[in-house]
């Protein structure tokens, strides 16, 4: 496959595709709203069971029936998916926001890294009061070392990108290989991770039923954990790769429908071809086994890994198809919109779900069923695409968007729309 070459002028500034307004891309406003609406599919898993059922489904008995069917899909549709194409497009904007200073005469470093570190607060915030699962922290600090990289050519943004994404999969490679020289003490800490005792569980739910101050402990061990050894064993390797591609993506079109149908429909069968058989492989080997530990979390972990960047590409490929024929103008409509809020939209539903589940709100944690959890994903996302659309008629920016334009650029931003009569 060959990919088109982008449009006349700098790709930070004028990236090529159809736009929405002057400052509005339409294919990425798509992409980021379904992407922000997609990973609530595995968060909820988190907000609403114990922590360690996100990975193994098995962490509080083995799943049948409807319940397995569901956690089965989501794996397969979900898992990593949209948090890939979320990664991505944090790094398109980065160098979004770094060419349009650039363009107008302006040195971006100072802003870019007074946005980062207001986004650090945020995240810090939304982690140890709200919820341990924040990605906000790591993106980051991840943003503040991408930056420098986002003069390359596209060639080698991919190439370092692929190189760093690789450090998680070995990392666990030899994890895998160095088991059986564990000490037993170790060995017990990887198997209380990926299977806990019920006091550890009944613990965690008496947490999180509790009050707000109840549940601080809990989740500040938790979010330190995501910060620390999570963050730098994995998310940090994967997401900084991922914004490099996506980087990468915006020099050549890819992310902003510029590039021809026939690439476009290469991308979406490779993608998914490759993709889609690597994940469902690993499925059906945690299946055989059992979910066993050394298997499912060692070894089986590297099938989804990998599949999702396949799978995740064929998603970016049929929005870029539904933008450059037009098509489903009001699915893209709210998409778009969905994606302009995706800040508000992702902190939303932290303040949704944590409502629902935690015993500060209605104290549902690890008492429903993976379809009412599905249900619940639904509602939320007809809610969601609903008021960013009424939103948006009315205000330029969400809320959390505007709040962190303006602290970046240390002014009040505009924020009402002025509607004609």
């Amino acid at each position: 496959m060959t990919v088109d070459p982008p449009a006349s002028g700098s790709p930070a500034v004028l990236p090529a595709g159809p736009a929405l307004g002057p400052d509005r891309i339409e294919a990425l406003d798509v992409l980021r709203g379904l992407a922000v609406l997609g990973i609530l599919l595995m968060n909820i898993q988190s907000f609403g069971s114990p922590g360690d059922e996100y990975m193994n489904p098995a962490a509080r008995g083995t799943p049948s029936g409807l319940d397995l069917a569901i956690w089965a899909t989501s794996h397969v549709l979900a898992d990593s998916k949209f948090m890939t194409l979320f990664s991505v497009l944090f790094g398109v904007g980065i160098a979004i926001f770094a060419g349009r200073l650039e363009h107008r005469g302006r040195k971006p470093a100072g802003l870019h890294y007074r946005r980062m570190g207001w986004l650090w607060l945020i995240g810090m915030l939304h982690g140890y009061l709200l919820w341990y699962g924040d990605i906000l922290v790591s993106y980051a600090v991840c943003g503040m070392v991408v930056f420098w990289l986002r003069s390359l050519r596209a060639r080698w943004q991919m190439l370092v990108g692929t190189l760093m994404i690789a450090v998680p999969s070995l990392l666990l490679a030899g994890l895998a290989a160095a088991v059986p020289h564990l000490p037993p003490e170790a060995l017990d800490g990887l198997r209380e991770s990926w299977q806990p005792s019920g006091d550890a569980v009944a613990r965690e739910l008496a947490a999180m039923r509790g009050s707000w101050l109840q549940q601080m402990p809990q989740r500040a061990a938790e979010t330190f954990n995501m910060q620390t050894l999570v963050h730098l064993l994995f998310v940090a390797w994967r997401c900084g790769s991922l914004m490099l591609w996506g980087m990468a993506g915006l020099q050549l079109g890819v992310v902003t429908a510029g590039c021809s149908r026939r690439f476009y429909l290469g991308l979406l069968a490779v993608g998914a071809g490759v993709g889609l058989p690597l994940i469902l492989l690993g499925l059906r080997r945690n299946l055989l086994l059992g979910f066993d530990m050394e298997d499912a979390m060692l070894r089986g972990f590297q099938f989804n890994y990998w599949g999702s960047l396949g799978l995740a590409a064929a998603y970016l490929a049929l929005v870029m198809l539904m933008v450059q024929s037009r098509s489903l103008p009001a699915v893209r409509r709210s998409l778009a919109a969905a994606g302009r809020m995706a800040f508000s939209n992702y902190l939303g539903q932290t303040v949704i779900c944590t409502t629902i589940f935690y015993g500060h709100g209605f104290g549902l944690f690890g008492r429903t069923e993976r379809w009412q959890q599905l249900a619940m994903v639904l509602a939320i996302w007809a809610l969601q695409l609903a008021i960013s659309s009424w939103w948006l008629a009315r205000f330029r920016f969400g809320p959390m968007e505007w709040l962190w334009r303006s602290l970046t650029y240390w002014r009040r931003q505009p924020l009402r729309r002025q509607l004609s009569t």
